[in-house]
């Protein structure tokens, strides 16, 4: 008998382990599962779907096409193994990948990260229990990922809220004017990994850090840039965004710096009303499921003692065109 040679990966394993376990296969019933609408700016909550358990082609189209109409999928009451979660993120696509020379969350020596990433205070887990920011995961990669599930293990009793911001409304409330001036613009989101780095060694030489917002000419990049639009198109629904994180460095190109920093300050300023933020009072189980293409995500601080753990699975992109 010919001898299995062993999988060495995280995602083989997931996959060997569904025909491995002799569980029965039975698919899910569509009519099972209900999709509602969730009350704010963007979202909508799956009920009734077992994410352990294989899915049906017309459960996944629904699925697939609430998400363009709404952004982000809530998913209840979901307990997982990293295993189950990987192969259920699957179904909207390939893991997401960087480049092995664009450090991302994650990213180990050699660029690589895994394919189920610790969100955690916990040792071994990545962004500690800080505020962060309104941002597109992945923005300054040359192509960044297309969404991300993140499921809730443990915690904390209070903090550690997720708000998401409706970038597509936000550029359709634009004015006209404003339309026009920023069609065709390009820009550069800079990593901000490499600013981490970056402030780390000035910390070493006694100096404050720096978190410049927008680029001018007198600062030197700390790495390379690839430009997106700044008004990005939506690949699959054919929607418009405005494709700008609210504090990653930027900068808009072939625009005079002051006139560009302007711009920018005012978009981001817009994309942080009210009228398009949810914010999303986690649960244990919840999987939330976002567009990475047509939100922004942020998170509010939490206790530094509590432990706050989740699982994230990124799914893969294209380029912003």
């Amino acid at each position: 008998m010919t001898a299995v040679p062993p999988l060495t990966s995280q995602l083989s394993r997931a996959f060997y382990a569904l025909n491995a376990t002799g569980r029965p296969d039975a698919i899910q019933p569509p009519e099972q599962i209900t999709i509602r609408k969730n009350d704010g700016a963007l979202g909508a909550i799956v009920e009734g779907l077992d994410a352990n358990r294989p899915q049906a082609a017309e459960t996944i189209l629904r699925l697939k096409q609430a998400q363009h109409d709404h952004f982000i999928l809530i998913f209840k009451g979901q307990q997982l193994s990293e295993a189950a979660l990987l192969t259920f993120a699957t179904y909207f696509g390939s893991v997401f990948n960087p480049p092995e020379d664009v450090p991302v969350l994650a990213s180990s020596d050699g660029g690589k990260t895994p394919d189920v990433v610790p969100v955690s205070n916990a040792p071994g887990g990545y962004t500690g229990n800080g505020e962060l920011t309104p941002h597109a995961d992945h923005q300054w990669t040359p192509i960044p990922s297309a969404g991300s599930l993140l499921h809730a293990v443990e915690l904390p009793g209070t903090g550690g809220d997720t708000s998401f911001y409706n970038i597509h409304q936000a550029y359709e409330d634009l004015d006209a004017e404003t339309k026009a001036q920023i069609a065709g613009l390009q820009h550069i989101t800079y990593n901000p990994f490499l600013r981490i780095v970056d402030n780390a060694r000035r910390a070493q030489r006694g100096q404050s850090p720096e978190w410049p917002a927008y680029r001018t000419p007198d600062r030197e990049p700390l790495g390379p840039g690839f430009p997106a639009p700044l008004v990005r198109t939506h690949p699959e629904s054919g929607k418009k965004v405005l494709w700008l994180s609210t504090h990653t460095e930027n900068e808009v190109l072939g625009v005079d710096p002051a006139v560009g920093q302007a711009l920018i300050a005012r978009l981001r300023a817009h994309i942080q009303q009210p009228q398009y933020r949810y914010e999303h009072k986690w649960t244990l189980g919840d999987i939330v499921f976002w567009d990475n293409r047509a939100t922004l995500h942020s998170r509010t601080a939490f206790p530094e003692h509590e432990r706050r753990v989740l699982k994230r699975v990124s799914i893969a992109g294209s380029r912003p065109f």
